[in-house]
């Protein structure tokens, strides 16, 4: 077990701070400026080393952390009662009294322990049992301001037990009281105003105008950075006060530190605007500001876009313009936001030129609106929507808005051309849904797969030398070109993001629409659903592979292994075999006996398993005259306590299934990690071919690597197995 001391006040200690997704690389150079030693950003935030003096810094001072974390022990914890035991080896005496209080918050990425909540019942026995064995009582649970707050990070089965000194989200300063529609978080606000330049601009006694201020994060984040204001010094909870380690004395110094280089706001003399139209909104940020002690330091204003004017007389100097407008995600939607977004652009061009301007959006087409230049692009999240930080330099000059850019002519001349080309080979094929485009214009990277009248998109990461801000216009400007093109509501329209697999994420939910529509292939009928999940439930590139399934299934005894919806058995089940279908999701099965019954095939005379692949072929004795074997490329089963790869892992699998072969038997086997690589030498026995070309379809020829397949058939010298 690796340990932290946590006790000694000028001991160098490993510490970390979280952040949200977006703002590591400034939390580093913020922790920096507070003396961290060694930040490095990591997944999640940043690791840095320093003394609690430090710690109780970053506390108080950082204005982009959520947390700051103190680590304690790092330990395998690949199964409850691994985790349990690892707790209990920690000496919480030394951090709590038996009569104090704490809470346990746990979160869970890629392990076999699948529940937080579970997870955090474990340690909470584990902590409350070691008291009661050495001191005969136990400190009580409590989530409101507990005396210790303890963090479980659970990751790849090795979990991080550190004690959480902010005890709550830092983002929380203490000012807001009030739950507001589309809450900005306060660390963001001062995201936003960090990496447009506020701190520099202020310091030279520049000006800040929001124009669409809300509930007044952001003018009251700009107020306290223009007065030097530690973020924390409104808290009265910090995570480190009822812990028996904490430096009493050393806070207080550091609380009058703080209160010492605050310097207090002159009415009259403020530089900051808040404006907004919503004047509720603006009661609100008003009391906000009260609370915050920044009211001096703010001037508001009840007043549109559209009445937007230069606050200060002489209308000179040097300043900036930080706003978060709506952007369909929570508020307003429709064509009303392209007209705001418009008209924004035009009165910055003609009351603020020369200045500087931060805008954060979730819709890139929505910024190329403002028709402003572009200056940079940072992408940030606020809460779980993707956004970006545009920065754009006001021009000096006015200049007549831009006309906003027609879905691309080009995209729309070869998604024609390509639907006239695949529409005539699709009726001839009985095959209402195919692949219509993959990435044949390189700024338009995405595959977009038709299913009867239905579109699915499926984006992939942009190349390298596609700017990040364009990519996403273009995606937006593809969704709209089809559209166009197909005659396609846009609620049939479905947009998800393809990019290099994280472990087991393809059959991760994206959804709960529940929403099942029937396509054709080859004659036979299949459930799809296009929202819920990433993969729709029908592979398209394995059509020829079904079709010879078919071919080779009269009077056969069929095992299709990793079933997945069970396409491939429906196609064996339609040329006379008998099936096995295994997987170990009973979604999926249930989804396999709806295609069946679909097709008229009686889902009774076959057979489904809900088992773990691997351990199911272990134990059967049984034979085979097909199988049919199609991994993930990874997998982390509940039932097994090692994950699966399939290039670390195929030889044993592929054994096994060879294993369960008749002596005339045929084994298809297909994988669609692209940097596959088969060793034929350990299976001597059998005679291998690559299928790979024969069994790539017309509509995937652009795309040849879509899969690799190759056929095991027993040689006629080799009988027995």
């Amino acid at each position: 077990m690796e340990t932290t001391p946590a006790n000694q006040p000028e001991a160098r200690l490993n510490l970390f701070a979280t952040a949200a997704k977006g703002l590591e690389k400034p939390l580093a150079e913020e922790l920096r400026r507070l003396g961290a030693g060694s930040a490095q950003v990591e997944t999640g935030g940043v690791g840095f080393r320093g003394t609690i003096e430090t710690a109780y810094r970053a506390c108080l001072w950082s204005r982009l952390a959520s947390r700051i974390l103190l680590p304690l022990a790092t330990f395998p914890a690949a199964n409850p009662e691994q985790l349990y035991e690892g707790i209990r080896t920690i000496d919480w005496e030394r951090h709590l009294d038996p009569d104090g209080t704490f809470a346990v918050d746990c979160a869970i990425f890629r392990s076999r322990i699948k529940h937080s909540h579970y997870a955090a019942l474990k340690a909470k026995d584990a902590i409350a049992d070691q008291f009661r064995d050495r001191r005969g009582r136990r400190p009580s649970v409590a989530t409101e301001r507990p005396d210790l707050r303890i963090n479980l990070h659970l990751k790849c089965n090795r979990l991080t037990v550190s004690l959480d000194l902010s005890g709550d989200s830092l983002h929380r300063r203490g000012y807001r009281d009030q739950p507001v529609l589309a809450p900005l978080k306060e660390n963001l606000a001062a995201a936003l105003l960090i990496l447009s330049g506020w701190p520099q601009i202020a310091a030279e006694g520049g000006w800040l105008v929001d124009p669409m201020c809300g509930s007044g994060t952001i003018p009251i984040e700009a107020a306290l950075i223009a007065t030097d204001s530690a973020p924390g010094l409104l808290r009265s909870y910090f995570g480190f006060l009822g812990w028996k380690g904490h430096d009493a004395g050393l806070w207080e110094r550091l609380l009058l530190e703080a209160q010492g280089r605050r310097r207090m706001p002159e009415k009259e003399k403020e530089r900051i605007l808040a404006c907004d139209c919503d004047g509720a909104a603006m009661e609100t940020a008003r009391r906000n500001a009260r609370a915050a002690g920044m009211e001096n330091a703010i001037r508001f204003q009840h007043r549109a876009i559209r009445e937007l004017q230069h606050p200060w007389p002489t209308g000179d100097g040097e300043g900036l313009v930080v706003v978060n407008p709506p952007y369909g995600e929570r508020l307003s939607r429709g064509d009303d936001l392209k007209e705001l977004y418009r008209q924004l652009g035009q009165q910055l061009r003609r009351v603020f030129p020369g200045w500087k301007a931060g805008l954060l959006t979730g819709s890139a087409a929505l910024a190329r609106e403002l028709s402003l230049p572009l200056e940079s692009t940072v992408e940030l999240y606020n809460g779980p929507i993707a956004c970006a930080l545009y920065g754009y330099r006001i021009p000096l000059q006015p200049a007549a808005p831009e006309t906003p850019a027609a879905p691309s002519e080009m995209l729309a001349n070869r998604l024609l051309k390509n639907l006239r080309r695949l529409k005539r080979w699709a009726e001839r094929e009985q095959i209402d849904c195919f692949r219509l485009y993959d990435a044949d214009i390189p700024e338009y990277a995405a595959a977009i797969d038709l299913y009867q009248d239905w579109v699915h998109v499926q984006e992939y990461d942009p190349p390298a030398h596609i700017d990040p801000e364009k990519a996403r216009f273009r995606m937006e400007e593809m969704t709209a070109t089809l559209a166009q093109v197909l005659g396609c509501p846009p609620e049939r329209i479905f947009v998800k993001k393809r990019q290099r697999q994280k472990r087991g994420e393809q059959y991760r939910k994206l959804d709960e629409r529940q929403q099942f529509i029937e396509v054709e292939e080859g004659g036979l009928r299949f459930l799809v659903n296009l929202s819920d999940y990433l993969d729709t439930g029908l592979f398209l590139d394995h059509r020829p592979t079904r079709n010879l399934i078919r071919e080779l299934s009269r009077g056969k005894r069929f095992l299709n292994l990793f079933g997945y919806t069970g396409a491939a058995s429906v196609y064996a089940a339609a040329g006379g075999a008998v099936t096995t279908t295994v997987d170990a999701s009973r979604t999926y099965l249930d989804w396999a006996q709806r295609n069946f019954t679909l097709n008229g095939l009686n889902p009774q005379r076959h057979e489904f398993v809900q088992e773990d692949c691997r351990a199911w072929l272990c134990r059967q004795t049984r034979r085979f005259d097909l199988i049919f074997v199609d991994p993930p490329t990874y997998s982390n089963s509940k039932e097994r306590d090692d994950d699966f790869f399939i290039q670390r892992d195929y030889l044993p699998l592929l054994k096994e299934a060879c294993r369960l072969l008749e002596e005339d038997g045929i084994l298809l086997f297909s994988t669609n990690f692209r940097r596959f690589k088969l060793d034929s030498e350990p299976f001597g026995a059998f005679e291998v071919t690559d299928l790979s070309a024969a069994t790539i379809p017309f509509d995937f020829a652009r795309n040849p690597r879509i899969h690799r397949c190759w056929r095991f058939a027993r040689r006629a010298e080799a009988p027995g197995g």
